[in-house]
């Protein structure tokens, strides 16, 4: 390709400089090189608290990505604005050549971008996109009668082979041996070539600007842009990497990587990730299989990409038609049962515990979230899409495909999902996984001075287990009772999801 004048790679979930794919195309293609955030208003303004962790996180991390460029002579051109038309115009004040960005796989991403390709064109330039947030995108992992897999252990084996002994698809994308092609800050540009006042001035805008809040990010330890991504994934690879398997599993300890929100983000490369992942199972065999399940785990997001990809109805229908026929409770009773488990009041402690964690810092344990979404559909049978749009609001590391296909396995209506007739119960989740109840005790303190045995139910222990631990249960008291009964709703669950299959039951989980 022959060498452009200029480009303007526009950063979006991929806010880092190392190992950037649209960067690093546009710094070997382009003779100078702007880059730019948008502040999309069209997405902001939908928002429903000003206090929202990951603005916060998105604003400190262009804080930290500004300085970085600006040590290389170059600069984020941050703006507060709609996202196409804020871009198009950037474009043509800067007279570029290209537009760089990493490909995004959400229905709504696509016909944004689609409308900025060709107003682009219309104004002479290009759109050059890039594969970045994905290991395998699109369709490039097919079965063999070429169509997207809807299982996802033949997914995963058709992943791996394709990955094989090939480090291509994993390979860094150079950045640093091209800096030199960044262009100044907009304040040190030649005046015909600048920004408006306003832009060169403000550099990154401030959370009040945009009529948002400081929150508690900073007392959560996720750490924010390349430095506190390369801080978690460094303790993760060092120290917990080789237990993941297990640990994973149990939502008192730290046993994840906490990279989600890094992921989400594109603070941290997917790529090295895997990089790291595969290294492990190479030349670490203690580590082999945690990082193999971790591995695992980032197939997941390519799959959830995927599916996305060939099924944009998913966001708000079953992915099978035949779930269509489920017919979930509506009217008071059940918006009364939605508001006991937004609250975590639910009376079920695991479920109470995953939502407090999710209110308090944007996080749920991924067992607490299976638990959490299988009780929301199954026990209180509500629509899938109502939880998941919770979910949206409040977690850190939303993302629409993870977030969407993860809800669809536990209401039983997506690829790959969990059989209708598996119900998890959440007194047996919370037993398995939380024993000695140290996760409920941190988020429901409450029930902390009920013994072990007691906390996973509080209902069935005696009176004088409750007396002894100050617990009162019931509506306006220490601690609701349960808002269903387990057994009751689980025959209800089955036979709401029977006009699918026809009756049949499994045990519990």
């Amino acid at each position: 390709m022959r060498r452009l004048d200029s480009g303007l790679v526009w950063f979006r979930r991929d806010l880092r400089l190392l190992d950037h794919a649209a960067l690093s195309h546009a710094l070997r293609e382009c003779r100078r090189v702007h880059c730019a955030f948008v502040f999309d208003r069209g997405i902001l303004d939908a928002l429903p608290s000003p206090r929202d962790r990951r603005v916060e996180f998105i604003r400190e991390s262009l804080v930290e990505l500004d300085q970085v460029l600006r040590g290389h002579s170059g600069a984020m051109i941050a703006v507060h604005g709609d996202g196409a038309e804020s871009i198009v115009a950037l474009a043509a004040r800067l007279q570029v050549d290209a537009v760089y960005l990493n490909r995004d796989y959400e229905p709504a991403a696509i016909e944004r971008d689609d409308r900025v390709a060709r107003a682009l064109e219309a104004q002479g330039q290009q759109l050059r996109t890039f594969k970045d947030q994905a290991i395998f995108e699109r369709d490039e992992i097919l079965s063999g009668t070429k169509r997207p897999y809807s299982i996802f252990t033949p997914y995963r084996n058709a992943w791996e082979r394709a990955l094989g002994a090939d480090a291509t698809p994993i390979a860094a994308h150079p950045v640093l041996p091209h800096v030199d092609a960044l262009a100044p800050p907009p304040d040190a540009m030649h005046p015909a070539e600048g920004l408006p006042a306003s832009v060169a001035a403000a550099r990154i805008p401030t959370l009040e600007s945009m009529g948002f809040e400081r929150t508690n990010l900073s007392e959560l330890p996720l750490g924010v842009g390349i430095s506190g991504g390369a801080r978690l994934l460094a303790e993760f690879r060092d120290g917990l990497l080789g237990a993941y398997r297990t640990g994973r599993e149990r939502p008192a300890i730290r046993g994840s990587s906490l990279l989600s929100v890094h992921l989400r983000f594109g603070t941290v490369s997917v790529r090295e990730c895997a990089r790291i992942a595969r290294a492990s199972v190479d030349a670490e065999p203690q580590a082999a299989d945690g990082a193999r399940t971790w591995l695992s785990e980032l197939t997941w997001r390519d799959f959830f990409f995927q599916t996305l990809w060939h099924m944009p109805h998913s966001v708000d229908r079953p992915c099978k038609p035949v779930f269509e026929k489920v017919r979930f409770e509506e009217g008071p009773q059940a918006d009364a049962l939605f508001d006991a488990w937004a609250q975590g009041r639910t009376g079920y402690p695991i479920v109470d515990a995953g939502m407090r964690q999710m209110a308090a810092t944007g996080f749920m344990h991924n067992r607490t979230r299976m638990v959490v979404a299988s009780f929301f559909c199954k026990q209180l049978g509500l629509h899938w899409k109502r939880g998941e749009r919770f979910f949206a609001d409040h977690l850190n590391d939303y993302d629409l495909s993870a977030n969407v296909g993860n809800w669809q396995w536990a209401a039983s209506t997506g690829c790959d999902a969990q059989p209708w007739f598996r119900i998890f119960n959440p007194i047996t989740q919370s037993e398995k996984f939380d024993g000695r109840g140290q996760y409920v005790r941190q988020w429901v303190p409450e029930l902390a001075r009920l013994p072990d045995a007691a906390i996973h139910a509080p209902w069935a222990a005696g009176a004088d287990t409750l007396v002894a631990a100050g617990v009162r249960l019931g509506a306006g008291k220490d601690y609701p009772l349960p808002v269903v009964d387990h057994v009751q709703a689980r025959a209800k669950s089955l036979a709401r999801y029977s006009v699918v299959k026809g009756s049949g039951s499994e045990p519990d989980d």
